[in-house]
């Protein structure tokens, strides 16, 4: 079934979400990046499982939040682009 090409308004409109969506992404990354890794060392004061809280963050926690983070903007995406019906089957 062939699809019926979008108009520049739609085309306009879906690369603003999708644009936006990726801004918030690139955000929650350099948080998790960064940020995390700022904050570790007055974070190492809390000790969790006998592994101070800083360390734990820093290895594990960004990992699993980037691990999560693709999860979500892949669920995103796909909601935006069932929108503007240019979703793949």
């Amino acid at each position: 079934m062939a699809r019926k090409p979008m108009t520049p308004e739609k085309a306009r409109q879906y690369w603003l979400k999708t644009s936006h969506l990726m801004w918030i992404v690139l955000a929650v990354w350099a948080a998790l990046g960064v940020g995390v890794h700022v904050f570790a060392a007055d974070l190492n004061h809390v000790v969790i499982l006998g592994f101070p809280l800083g360390y734990y963050m820093a290895a594990q926690g960004s990992l699993i939040g980037f691990v999560i983070l693709i999860f979500w903007y892949t669920r995103r995406q796909n909601d935006i682009d069932e929108d503007f019906h240019v979703s793949e089957d």
